[in-house]
Order: structure tokens, then C-alpha cells, then sequence
């Protein structure tokens, strides 16, 4: 029988040869903004990235000139720390790798597709970030970063890193490693037009009167809380009466060269004019209802008109371009009217409040005070703070001549026993009288 000779396939060995090999992928990834930045070494895990919302810009170990003379300026006014990329989240300052990776971060990928499932992916080590400014003082993070704050720039951010890596379970290669290390970065805000603070009288605003740092300057006034439309309310003033003023303390900009117009919300009116104290800032001053002269001495005065409340006021700063360079917003939420110098018993004062019409009422002690028994302050006298009472927000009450407000005592709606709460205008401390006793009147709404 013939022998059969089957001929020699090539094709097949070459095709064996080939499908052998290892597939090389590309190796799992750290990420704080979808893959766009990717992070496979020290490098990359120290680095940091500032964006203007159109271009970004990444700073590494290796790409770093920046130091306390010579600071990164950032690229938009009033951003924070929050607004630079880094792979620590916004909402700590040290977390592990093996956090980073798990809900609700999900800092990482691979564009390999490994990693996926039950423990896909696992990530050793530390990353911290601390941020300190030109005094050492600690900033946080969300501190708004301007040229007027109470810390001072250049800031100094160091992150840290310990050794680690990041690991899936398959693919080749599988694995990020990162050795310990550390990277700082001095940075200063960008210049430019900003309102500081708002500042209505520093009378009464030091020492046990001043209240928390992040709110009151005792020198200053308070701090603006918040360039956010959605959160205005957050901001000085919450609380208003007839001829009560403040000033917009302004750096970067004379504001007395921009065009501020007059802004009238729910029956209140506020007016802006350059400061009688330093024109560079602004005076903003409150108008609305009030009792006339003959009303406030009348048992029975008859209604004045009611504001239409909470009521936003967004303030704006145009140049001769009738572009907007600077604006302040808040939201009042409570007015006064007083009854000027005029006395009368509780009953008396308590009638010609309702007399007003509209919903006007005695106030309480707690919408004129956080002085003790109307907060947690254990000291009888107000501390300068926002939405915690007239007195707390806008200081000694007699400073402001054209308000007229009386010197002493006001009574309210609140009693003690037998007795009858009253709190001073000068200083929001609180005590007691008798209902049949003489004292002023100052009503509120709603």
C-alpha cells in the first residue's frame, strides 16, 4: 500500500506561534476627572491641576517652579482649593488609596476593561494634603481665596504620598506601583475687583462681642459668606429697618467709578453711594416701611405698608461699558419698625404693634439677640453673627443716628415669671421688667 504524504501546513505553525504570545494591555489607573488626567506613578499621584472651566493645566513634581516668591497664580478670582484637581477628594484631606478606589469615588480605571467585579481591583498606600498660608495658619479647602481674606497668600499645599500601588486582578500588565514622596505647591489667588466684607457698625463688634472667625472681622465687619446666587442668604444681612446702613469694603477697584444701581425688592429699597468714610468702598443703605413721627407717638397709628418677604437683593457694580465688575447679593428675611423715643407699658406697646397692620408684631427675644437664654452663648450680651438677631447682625443700634432707635431697653413678647423680657439696643444683653413698667416698642414682620 502507497504511503500518503499530507502536505506541510505553514499557515498553521505560524498562526500557533503567533496566538502564544502574551497580550499587552496598559496598566490600571488612578483618575479624579473621568480618565482625562491618568495616573500611573508618583508623578502623577502628587500632582495637581488648575483649570479655568476652558483650559487645564497640570502640575507635577518634575514640572513645579513655583515657590513662595514666585507663586502658581490661579486662573479665575475667588476660587478655592476645591476647584484644583487633585486625587484627594474635596471633602477630606488624607485618605487611603483602597478608599479612593471604592464607592462613592470610584477613582480609577483601566482602559483594558480589567478590574471589574468583586475584588477586581486593590489599591495599598496614603495620600494627605495639607494647606497652610504665608503665617502657617491652616486654610481649608473651601475657603474662598481672594486678596482681601483673612489668610494670606501665597498658600502652601503639600501633598504626601506613602508607598502603594494599584492592582487588578488580570490583565498584564495589572499593576501601578508608587513610591512615598512629596510635592509642594505655593499658590496665590488671582487679583482683581472683590468685595471683602460687609461691614455695618464695628461698635460693640470686639473682644466678648465678636463672634466666630470665619464670619466676624472685628476690624473688618463681616466676611462674605457666599459669591453663590443659591446661597446669598448666607451673607450680611438677613435682618433690616428703615435707614440702617453698610459698607462694601472693596479691593482691586475704586468702587465709587462704577455705576451701582439702586435695587428695590418687596417694598424695600436698597441705595448705594460711595463711603462718607473711605470712597473707595460702597454704603449701602435700607429704606422701607417705618411709623412717621406722628404714628410713633399715637396709641393707635394706623397701618403702614408691609414688605413683601424673603426678599433676595443682588447688588451690582457697572463700569462705563455698562459691564458688571462687582456684585454682592443676600437675602432679608425680617424687618423692624420702631415707635422712635416714645414709651408705653407692654399692653400699650404690644397694641400699637398689631395696630401696624399687615402682621406686624412684638418681636421676640431671639429676633433681636443671642445674647444668653436665646442661644448657646453663655455671656448676656450679643455676639456678631448672621440671622441671629438684629442687634447680633447690625451692632449698637444708636451708632445709626437717622434710624432712630432708642438707647435702652425694648420690650418683647417673651416673659419671665411675673416679668416681662427686654433686651438692650446697644448691646443685645437681656432682662427683665415689669409688664406695668415703661419701655419702648419695636415690632417686626413677619
Amino acid at each position: 500500500m502507497p504511503l500518503l504524504l499530507l502536505p506541510y501546513a505553514t499557515t498553521t505553525q505560524a498562526l500557533s506561534a503567533t496566538t502564544a504570545q502574551v497580550i499587552h494591555g496598559t496598566e490600571p489607573y488612578l483618575t479624579f476627572d473621568n480618565g482625562v488626567t491618568k495616573v500611573t506613578t508618583t508623578e502623577g499621584l502628587l500632582g495637581i491641576t488648575i483649570s479655568d472651566g476652558t483650559t487645564q493645566t497640570t502640575y507635577t513634581p518634575s514640572h513645579n517652579t513655583s515657590t513662595a516668591a514666585n507663586p502658581i497664580v490661579l486662573p479665575v478670582a475667588n476660587q478655592r482649593f476645591t476647584d484644583i484637581g487633585m486625587l484627594v477628594p474635596t471633602n477630606t484631606n488624607s485618605i487611603a488609596l483602597s478608599s479612593l478606589i471604592g464607592a462613592p469615588y470610584n477613582y480609577w480605571g483601566d482602559d483594558d476593561g480589567d478590574g471589574q467585579g468583586t475584588n477586581g481591583v486593590t489599591a495599598t498606600g496614603n495620600l494627605t494634603v495639607s494647606i497652610t498660608d504665608s503665617n502657617g495658619q491652616v486654610v481649608s479647602r473651601d475657603t474662598i481665596l481672594n486678596t482681601c481674606g483673612t489668610t494670606v497668600p501665597p498658600y502652601k499645599l503639600v501633598l504626601t504620598s506613602t508607598a502603594g500601588s494599584l492592582t487588578t486582578q488580570y490583565g498584564l500588565p495589572n499593576s501601578s506601583s508608587f513610591s512615598g514622596g512629596t510635592a509642594t505647591y505655593y499658590i496665590s489667588p488671582k487679583g482683581g475687583p472683590t468685595i471683602c466684607y460687609a461691614r455695618p457698625s464695628l461698635d460693640r463688634g470686639s473682644d466678648n462681642y465678636a463672634g466666630f472667625d470665619t464670619i466676624w472681622s472685628p476690624t473688618k465687619g463681616f466676611l462674605v459668606q457666599s459669591t453663590t446666587p443659591s446661597s446669598y442668604s448666607r451673607n450680611f444681612p438677613t435682618t433690616g429697618a428703615n435707614n440702617l446702613y453698610f459698607d462694601l469694603d472693596i479691593s482691586g477697584i475704586n468702587g465709587s467709578t462704577l455705576t451701582w444701581p439702586t435695587v428695590t425688592q418687596g417694598g424695600i429699597t436698597a441705595t448705594m453711594t460711595p463711603s462718607p468714610d473711605n470712597a473707595n468702598n460702597i454704603r449701602v443703605t435700607l429704606t422701607g416701611p417705618v411709623a412717621t413721627a406722628s404714628q410713633q407717638s399715637s396709641a393707635t397709628p394706623g397701618s403702614i405698608a408691609t414688605p413683601i418677604l424673603p426678599q433676595t437683593f443682588v447688588l451690582v457694580g457697572k463700569d462705563s461699558s455698562n459691564n458688571e465688575v462687582l456684585s454682592y447679593g443676600f437675602v432679608l428675611k425680617k424687618w423692624f419698625v420702631h415707635r422712635g423715643t416714645q414709651r408705653g407699658n407692654l399692653a400699650n406697646t404690644s397694641s400699637w404693634c398689631s395696630s401696624l397692620g399687615g402682621g406686624y408684631r412684638l418681636s421676640q427675644a431671639k429676633d433681636l439677640t443671642n445674647g444668653v437664654g436665646t442661644s448657646d452663648n453663655t455671656n448676656n450680651y450679643y455676639k456678631r453673627n448672621i440671622g441671629k438677631g438684629l442687634f447680633a447682625e447690625w451692632g449698637n443700634m444708636n451708632v445709626y443716628t437717622a434710624a432712630g432707635f432708642a438707647k435702652v431697653g425694648y420690650f418683647t413678647s417673651d416673659s419671665s415669671g411675673s416679668y416681662q423680657v427686654v433686651v438692650r439696643s446697644d448691646s443685645g444683653s437681656v432682662g427683665n421688667a415689669f409688664p406695668s413698667s415703661s419701655g419702648f416698642g419695636l415690632c417686626i414682620y413677619p
